[in-house]
């Protein structure tokens, strides 16, 4: 099981159960001609969801002249692409609900596909304080 931590007045640690794992960022220098591409961005989210280890349930493609926004909807949550083609730049989520699957690897998947040449990759702990 996956767990954060979280320092408590005392300064010593206390293990929570992780509800869920937030993996987001920007990519920037990515290629324009697969930002534009609808059906190879919903590919992408196909694999970025296998290569996770979640199940897919759905993706969905809409072209926003002239980007296009995707979302792949997994049991454990979801996995969005929304792309700039003229700025050659995209920014991605992978949030997942509960300790299964590695949305880093599949994080680090899109980064690879949309051929990002820098990218920022930031993570966010959304598990429920209780204390």
């Amino acid at each position: 099981m996956f767990t954060a931590y979280n320092i408590v007045e005392n300064k010593k640690f206390v293990e929570k159960p992780v509800i869920g794992r937030h993996i987001y960022g920007e990519l920037y220098g990515c290629d324009p001609e697969i930002l534009s591409d609808e059906k190879k961005l919903v590919e992408i989210i196909r694999e970025a969801s296998r290569i996770g280890g979640f199940t897919l349930l759905d993706v969905k493609a809409w072209k926003i002249h002239p980007g296009v926004s995707a979302v792949g909807i997994v049991l454990e949550s979801h996995i969005s692409i929304h792309t700039w083609p003229e700025h050659a730049f995209a920014t991605v989520d992978v949030y997942t609900c509960g300790s299964t699957g590695d949305p880093e690897a599949a994080y680090l998947y899109i980064v690879k596909s949309l051929k990002a040449k820098r990218f920022t990759m930031k993570t966010s702990d959304r598990s429920y304080e209780w204390e």
